[in-house]
């Protein structure tokens, strides 16, 4: 990612939660058209941040062969995706305490937006701090965020006095909305935040990308 050191974005991928649907386990270890669906993530993300971390809990070690840093959550409990922005912004501060901003994604996301981060960082106008969250097809997308890193210390103290709810936390900040297009995989129309929650959606997603190779 070009630009200068004041605006280098951290890339954070959010794998700390439980994967009921998929049944438990690591979704993001789950297999995608011959890789790891942490490994599609990976690919979109890298291009449009300065450093990617994996948001993880438990044993670190079985996403060693990955090479990412990997931090837990900083709070007990399985608080949501808000204990996964702090721990981004933890890892900042411990690592990259120049950078003014994370972006964090669902690592279990292989279509969302190659331009994500500009768009996020244009969506912001220069106000800072300012938190910019995705939107498609109408729906709010708080998982694909830009966060200003000087609201740690706030999210850290929200988080302990019990909220859970990202868009009850963004909405005592200013707080800026981007729309995103529909994109076309293997000749199907896709919110561009299609997750595989589900092995059914993980059996679409490999159909779609096999019918993407295909033409």
């Amino acid at each position: 990612m070009s630009g200068g050191i004041a605006d280098s974005v951290i890339g954070v991928l959010l794998a700390g939660g439980l994967s009921r649907r998929m049944g438990g386990g690591d979704k993001c270890l789950l297999e995608l058209a011959g890789k790891p669906l942490l490994s599609h993530v990976m690919e979109r993300m890298r291009p449009q941040t300065d450093t990617l971390v994996l948001n993880a809990n438990g044993d670190p070690s079985r996403f060693a062969a990955f090479s990412l840093p990997v931090v837990a959550d900083p709070v007990e409990g399985f608080a949501g995706p808000l204990a996964g922005v702090l721990a981004g912004f933890t890892w900042a501060r411990d690592h990259a305490p120049h950078a003014r901003w994370i972006v964090t994604a669902a690592s279990d996301t292989p279509f969302f937006p190659d331009d994500l981060v500009t768009r996020l960082l244009e969506a912001t106008g220069g106000e800072y701090p300012a938190i910019a969250l995705s939107e498609s097809r109408g729906r709010v997308h708080p998982v694909f965020g830009l966060w200003p890193t000087a609201l740690m210390d706030d999210l850290h103290e929200a988080l302990l006095a019990g909220t859970r709810k990202v868009l009850d936390w963004t909405g005592r900040h200013a707080e800026f909305r981007v729309g995103f297009d529909d994109v076309e995989v293997g000749g199907v129309t896709l919110d561009p935040f299609f997750n595989a929650n589900t092995p059914e959606d993980l059996a679409r997603a490999e159909s779609l990308l096999a019918e993407n190779i295909a033409t």
